[in-house]
């Protein structure tokens, strides 16, 4: 099932900024073999042997809401819920912050918030409690987003082209924002929650996507499209227990990507009119180093292609829906290529394209 949009004549959606930020505790690969090794080892066979995924990940640090001796104790819904709530809200209020600031805007010129994120779930959203407090607009329009998983960063970044260009002169806001580490458990011993552990961590991303051409713009919007493959909803997303979230991941994901993801990205690029010639860069969301490189021989892109996409994996690890913004802000540091094609893999199972003009 494909749904495209592409942007009109009349009101041409650009893409003004890109932010990220991270929460302040470090945990260095090492370390989460270690933890992962006394939490794991006595309980799950041949673990040692399952343990060399911390070394092939090519990650050496991630970033989470709480330090790594928090991930020692018993923590249910309540603790959970309360430490995504602390975490999320204070990544949300920095991430906005630093997109509004690298765009010169005010909160005031924001008239929509998109608010992404799949890992803790809120009532008040999360956009509701920190607005008032950075001054934005009574009038402004929520649209919070749960269940995108690792493809709302495309996902969201393609609404927000969609609600800037419903009208001239919109500005959108889209954060970003996942806590996968809370995700972490001691309750169950499973070899989805030992690559959970050395796959994942804490961010959050933001852009800032207008209509109002007096606003300066890094890019314009060419269009956005999806894929969704039928039967695959045991590939990836949370198991909901008592206890809380648990990492659903199939071991069959990079296979299918190698065998698969040629065809939705041919069938993308045919719905949104693009010339294969131009394409000057695609840009993934890294799910890991399986996936990048599934990518990359689906693609028959030469092997080490996606290097800002390892870049990101290696100091950040897989933070889920804000990741391929991290990307995306280091080829924008680089130099955007003429035109560029973001795309993400998610829940569902799911591939979501926007497609991108550099401007002049």
């Amino acid at each position: 099932m494909y749904v495209i949009h592409r942007r009109t004549r009349d009101t041409t959606a650009r893409l003004v900024s890109v932010a990220t930020a991270v929460p302040e505790n470090v945990i260095e690969q090492p370390r989460a073999q270690e933890h992962a090794r006394a939490q794991f080892a006595h309980r799950i066979r041949d673990y040692e042997r399952l343990a060399s995924v911390f070394s092939s990940t090519g990650i050496e640090r991630r970033h989470s809401v709480r330090a790594l001796p928090w991930f020692s104790e018993s923590h249910g819904w309540k603790d959970r819920s309360d430490a995504y709530l602390d975490g999320a809200t204070r990544l949300f209020q920095e991430v906005a912050q630093r997109a509004l600031d690298a765009a010169g805007l005010r909160p005031a010129a924001i008239d929509a918030v998109i608010t992404v994120s799949s890992t803790g779930v809120t009532t008040p959203s999360l956009e509701a409690r920190v607005l008032p407090h950075m001054n934005f607009r009574a009038d402004v329009e929520r649209t919070p987003i749960f269940g995108l998983g690792c493809a709302g960063g495309v996902t969201g970044l393609a609404l927000a082209a969609r609600l800037a260009s419903a009208r001239v002169g919109t500005t959108v806001l889209l954060v970003a924002v996942e806590l996968c580490t809370l995700a972490f458990r001691l309750d169950r011993a499973t070899k989805a929650d030992v690559i959970a552990t050395s796959l994942f961590g804490d961010g959050a991303s933001a852009a800032i996507v207008s209509s109002d051409g007096s606003i300066p713009a890094i890019a314009t919007f060419a269009g956005s499209t999806e894929h969704l493959w039928p039967d695959t909803l045991d590939i990836m997303g949370w198991a909901i227990d008592d206890v809380g979230l648990g990492v659903l991941l199939s071991r069959s994901l990079p296979g299918f990507v190698e065998r698969r993801y040629r065809e939705s990205f041919d069938e993308a690029v045919r719905r949104l009119e693009l010339d294969p010639g131009r394409i000057g860069r695609v840009l993934c969301h890294p799910g890991g180093t399986k996936v990048i490189e599934a990518i990359e021989s689906a693609l028959e892109l030469p092997a080490g292609s996606l290097d800002y996409e390892r870049e990101v994996m290696r100091d950040f690890g897989n933070m889920s829906s804000p990741t391929v913004l991290f990307v995306l802000e280091r080829a924008i540091a680089a130099g955007l290529c003429a035109s560029t094609v973001l795309a993400a893999l998610g829940p569902g199972f799911t591939a979501s394209y926007v497609a991108l003009e550099r401007n002049a």
